[in-house]
């Protein structure tokens, strides 16, 4: 079983820039994909991007493509969020998450980490 941990969330301007991590603890080799989700209060959770562990291969949301970067670090066991020319309704708890299949779907995913806040101002 895998364990994860977001970090590098806070607040930012509107148009600024955030990178955000999650770290991985535990059974991490059995890892197929990581993917990052966001929820804001009174929204259901929204996929954003996700990475096969080993492969690299991506997708991404619509909302988010050609603003948000998802990467791997397979030595550090890490995942990260690149997130540029942020706007006022990116504002949500953003989670990692470990699935089995690289997929976009709240269900598609078994682990989950805690979250970390992001805040955009405008």
């Amino acid at each position: 079983q895998v364990q994860l941990v977001e970090s590098g969330g806070g607040w930012v301007q509107a148009g600024g820039s955030l990178r955000l991590s999650c770290a991985a603890s535990g059974r991490t080799v059995s890892s197929y994909a990581m993917g990052w989700f966001r929820q804001a209060p009174g929204k259901e959770r929204e996929f954003l991007a996700a990475i096969r562990w080993s492969g690299g291969i991506t997708v991404y949301a619509d909302s988010v493509k050609g603003r948000f970067t998802i990467s791997r670090d397979r030595a550090k066991n890490t995942v990260a969020l690149q997130m540029n020319s942020l706007k006022p309704e990116d504002t949500a708890i953003y989670y990692c998450a470990q699935g089995n299949v690289l997929g976009r779907r709240y269900r598609d995913y078994d682990v989950w980490g805690q979250g970390t806040q992001v805040t955009v101002s405008s």
